[in-house]
């Protein structure tokens, strides 16, 4: 069942959005070489703490951290560990925070020190991909609209398109309808109508799109073993357009970069 959200609750879903957005613009600052992700982990607790809100991920289907901690192969749901990033890795980072009620859900993947030409351009499109999605979740478009935009994209620069793993509804619970496939055919699926939030998260592999779950029951990574990236917003249907609750602006603050790839999506 779909839940619509007011615009009162999406407001507030707003604050607990930026609670999370903010959250990863802090720790922008901090991913860098030697750092633990554990370490990064307790950062992530204590300030969205500090915001009035609750760790969102801390204990959901009994998930033991704040942050899932994906470096490289690892395409999501990794555990914060004492290993320090190295130069040339990358680091997916997914938060999540609940205030008032409703949840908020953002993930980037940040580049540790400098990294290679290749895995540089996995990020940048696999970050595009996700814009070219949320341009499709408009009133009268469906969910195979967003995942057939998102799927074409990438593959087009020969990515892989994970399948098992999904973007979704958000609101009062992390994890409501519809689920919302990276990959598609238009025109199929539910139809979009003003007041929807959703969670459209792209997750990109450089090559296979197929992935193993580890033992743990948690971790997942690529079959191949290449790079995977991760780049997710919380977006709402307001007059009949997809409106942005999360934001990488105070990512983009914290790593000196001027970019306008947001505008469209305020009114």
């Amino acid at each position: 069942m779909i839940h619509i959200k007011t615009r009162e609750e999406i407001e507030i879903m707003r604050e607990s959005a930026l609670i999370v957005s903010k959250t990863l613009g802090m720790l922008a600052k901090e991913v860098k070489p030697g750092v633990t992700t554990l370490y990064l982990d307790k950062l992530a607790e204590d300030f969205i703490r500090e915001q009035g809100a609750i760790p969102g991920f801390l204990g959901l289907y009994d998930f033991p951290n704040t942050l899932c901690m994906s470096p490289n192969s690892q395409v999501v749901h990794g555990f914060p560990t004492n290993e320090p990033l190295k130069e040339g890795d990358i680091i997916s980072i997914d938060c999540g925070a609940l205030k008032n009620g409703f949840y908020g859900d953002h993930a980037f993947t940040f580049a540790v020190g400098e990294i290679d030409a290749e895995t540089k351009k996995l990020l940048e499109v696999t970050k595009e991909s996700l814009y070219v999605g949320i341009r499709e979740f408009k009133v009268g478009k469906r969910v195979g609209d967003v995942g057939y935009a998102i799927q074409n994209f990438t593959e087009k620069h020969g990515y892989g398109v994970v399948r098992e793993l999904v973007g979704h509804g958000l609101g009062r619970k992390m994890h409501e309808d519809p689920e919302m496939p990276n990959y598609g055919r238009r025109g199929r699926g539910k139809k979009f109508v003003e007041g929807m939030v959703v969670a459209i998260e792209p997750m990109t592999n450089m090559g296979t799109h197929k992935i193993r779950q580890h033992s743990d029951g948690w971790t997942i990574t690529t079959l191949d073993n290449k790079p995977s990236a991760h780049f997710e917003h919380d977006v709402a249907i307001v007059n009949g357009k997809p409106e942005l609750l999360s934001t990488f602006k105070y990512i983009n603050e914290a790593l000196g970069i001027v970019t306008d790839e947001e505008d469209e999506f305020r009114q």
